[in-house]
């Protein structure tokens, strides 16, 4: 007992040593959107700014032109995260509960993509996206996302746990599949739903390679590429590590939201997904 003792307090330090490692970075780039230039070139640095100021969000608001790159950054995360609830669904569900020749190899397949790292499709991609005139447009940005093997994988094993023999007794009732698929199944597996939207949500939102590859009109960058674009245009962020942070700060700002008013559905969808 003694020993066990001695372990929970050791476990809980280590874990809120982990816990400021992680989030050290985080609360520096935050109060530092607030500090004025004399702190952020203070030495040693100064943690928590002794005169708050908004100049370097004003800064932002003045050098770029955020509104549209926030309104891109939404409709595409936004449109990439139906797709996914949509097409990894009913992929999902015909893997999970329909019988069709070749089945099993499908699934093989998807699990295959789960391997593949999605830095060798980035050629690929933008050669298709090409040869489609998509280059400088939303659909070249939501189309290759449109549907992912993780969201097929995640929603496929947790549509195993729906009863078979509840999808019978619609079917003996004369239900179609459609109507199983919407009416019956998709409202018992809103968890694994809400923990796909969240992932996928999170993914696209922060996605940084394939907007910078697919887009060469400004006025279709995303906030990331916006971003790093301004932090390495010289004439434009001017050293100004303030209103960089400040940038930064408002980007991760709606992710933190998003999971936060979503984290008990993330959690619930997490710890059922796979159970039969």
């Amino acid at each position: 007992m003694s020993a066990l003792r001695l372990k929970k307090p050791a476990a809980y330090v280590l874990l809120s040593l982990g816990l400021v490692l992680m989030a050290a970075p985080f609360l520096w780039m935050a109060l530092s959107s607030f500090k004025t230039k004399p702190e952020l070139a203070a030495s040693p640095p100064v943690w928590i700014p002794t005169e708050w100021t908004l100049a370097n969000f004003r800064e932002l608001l003045k050098l770029l032109d955020l509104p549209r790159y926030f309104l891109n950054s939404t409709i595409v995360a936004t449109l990439v995260t139906v797709c996914n609830l949509l097409f990894c669904s009913m992929l999902g569900y015909a893997l999970a509960k329909l019988n069709f020749a070749g089945r099993n190899k499908l699934f093989g397949l998807v699990l295959g993509a789960l391997m593949v790292p999605g830095n060798l499709m980035l050629l690929p991609l933008f050669v298709l996206m090409s040869k489609m005139q998509l280059i400088d447009s939303y659909a070249g940005l939501v189309l290759p996302f449109a549907a992912g093997a993780f969201g097929v994988f995640l929603m496929r094993q947790f549509m195993l746990s729906v009863p078979d023999e509840l999808l019978e007794a619609a079917r003996l009732d004369g239900a179609g599949e459609w109507y199983i698929f919407w009416r019956i199944v998709m409202p018992l597996v809103k968890p694994a739903l809400a923990t796909l939207a969240i992932l996928t949500f999170l993914q696209s939102w922060n996605n940084f390679v394939w907007p910078l590859i697919a887009t060469n009109d400004p006025d279709k960058y995303t906030l990331p590429v916006a971003l790093a674009t301004f932090a390495t245009d010289p004439n434009r962020a001017n050293g100004s590590s303030g209103v960089l942070m400040a940038g930064s700060f408002l980007v991760v700002l709606p992710v933190l939201f998003v999971f936060a008013a979503l984290q008990r559905h993330f959690t619930q969808g997490i710890a059922t997904a796979g159970l039969k």
